[in-house]
């Protein structure tokens, strides 16, 4: 990955998918600053729009993962 400049909070959620693949809800619980579910996905969309995440579907729930 290129590098680019993230804010603290997506550097926060990309190291959490950097251990695992996680759903959004398992982030939500696991990153302290974000209290919000729709705050995490713009954080989501943010990294994915980077080039940072991707994501792919398995037994109907998203499971993210570092690029």
């Amino acid at each position: 990955m290129a590098n680019i400049e993230l804010s603290r909070l997506e550097e926060s959620v990309l190291n959490m998918v950097k251990e695992n693949h996680l759903t959004s809800f398992e982030i939500l619980k696991k990153v302290e600053d974000v209290s919000m579910i729709l705050s995490l996905y713009n954080i989501l969309d943010q990294l994915n729009n980077k080039g940072a995440i991707k994501s792919y579907m398995k037994q109907d729930l998203k499971y993210h993962y570092a690029a």
